[in-house]
């Protein structure tokens, strides 16, 4: 494929999203009738959290011209088995934005869309179990960064962007196509995505974005020729993915909590639990980004030794331990029990009851000591009552008794 071929795509790629995206937003902002009680989402929520479709479509019509019009030469069906997965991952993204479902529930389509991938790619078996076993997992690992404005557009941009110049590297260009579509694509986005975000990728631009990122990065690896370091450069592009993934699932394991149910304990969070701002989190995360993907392409192009391969994934090692030590779960609180309830509460305020002297159990003030400044008191605690009159002196009551 010629390089004018992957510029009109991307070109393409790019004013598609961008106006598909624009008619997303104004369907999102489009003031609409208040909900029904009964918990439903606002109406207005749907496209805003569906935006990822604009992608998905801007990137696979320009993808899908390329190939009709016979610019992927003998690389065809391995752009189209690539292109066929990842549309089967966001057509289920989009069933999951619009009814969610657990994401168990995904992971036999993501391996059945990556076996797809893998067999019209033509992989050997070995390869091909290793492929999909990667593919989903790195398809997830994109998938959760997207939990803040114009994050995973970001980091899957820059991504793109070290896996185009590895595959134009590389022995098949055929293979930079949907990277560089990819890349336009995820631009345009980025201009709704930013904060504050007026669209969202949601789970099928997310599943989409993942899953184009991780097949395209294990086709590339499997065309590269032998003489270069494809093995060990490619798979370090993800780091920063795996590294968000890591440090979710130790921070939910130490802390005794669902691995797979969502909460704020991702990179993103605790940046913003140290007062790092949102915008100032995406580009913390994309310069992350950009140290791996500088270094793998580095490398790839045998401009650099493999062995500083192992920089980029001890420094993110360090930096998610550093990352654990910022709390991400507030403890929670306890309620007080009855007891201390009942000894912190005041009695009602009122007219005092006057006490009577000569009621049985009733306890008195000490002699030489002020009167009482509430109601006279049983043994127990309780308050007393006076007998009620009966008309009689006290000196007839004592003539009786005597």
């Amino acid at each position: 494929m010629n390089v004018l071929g992957i510029i009109a795509s991307g070109v393409a790629a790019l004013f598609i999203t961008v106006a598909l995206a624009k008619g997303a937003r104004r369907a999102a902002l489009r003031p609409h009738a208040p909900d029904e009680p009964g918990g439903r989402a606002p109406r207005a929520a749907v496209p805003r959290r569906a935006g990822g479709a604009t992608v998905v479509l801007g990137v696979g019509t320009a993808v899908g011209g390329a190939l009709w019009l016979g610019a992927a030469d003998g690389s065809a069906g391995s752009v189209a088995g690539l292109l066929a997965g990842a549309g089967i991952v966001a057509v289920l993204g989009l069933v999951h934005d619009l009814k969610p479902f657990r994401a168990v529930l995904r992971l036999p389509v993501q391996t059945a869309a990556a076996v797809l991938v893998v067999c019209l790619a033509g992989l050997s078996p070995a390869a091909g179990v290793l492929a999909v076993l990667w593919i989903v997992l790195v398809a997830n690992a994109f998938a959760l960064l997207d939990h803040a404005d114009g994050l995973l557009a970001t980091v899957g941009l820059v991504t793109a962007a070290g896996l185009l110049a590895c595959a134009a590297l590389g022995g098949d260009p055929a293979l930079t196509l949907l990277p560089a579509t990819l890349v336009a694509g995820l631009a345009g986005f980025l201009l709704h995505n930013w904060h504050p975000a007026r669209l969202r990728l949601g789970a099928s631009g997310a599943q989409f974005t993942g899953f184009a990122l991780a097949a395209s990065g294990a086709l590339v690896q499997e065309a590269a020729p032998s003489g270069r370091a494809a093995w060990a450069a490619l798979p370090v592009l993800a780091t920063v993915a795996l590294a968000d993934t890591a440090l979710v699932l130790v921070s939910r394991r130490r802390a005794a909590r669902p691995l797979l149910r969502d909460t704020d304990d991702h990179v993103a969070h605790r940046l913003r639990r140290v007062r790092v701002t949102v915008p100032g989190a995406a580009v913390i995360l994309g310069l992350w980004t950009a140290v791996p993907v500088t270094t793998a392409t580095l490398v790839y192009a045998e401009l650099l030794h493999p062995a500083f391969l192992l920089l980029p994934p001890a420094g993110s090692v360090a930096a998610v331990f550093v990352l654990l030590r910022i709390p991400a779960y507030t403890p929670p609180r306890t309620a007080p029990s009855r007891t201390a309830t009942r000894r912190t509460t005041a009695p009602a305020t009122g007219a005092a009851i006057p006490s009577a002297a000569s009621a049985p159990g009733v306890t008195g003030p000490d002699p030489g000591k002020g009167a009482p400044s509430g109601p006279a008191r049983t043994a127990t605690g309780h308050p007393t009552v006076p007998p009620p009159p009966t008309g009689r002196s006290a000196a007839g009551v004592a003539a009786e008794r005597s």
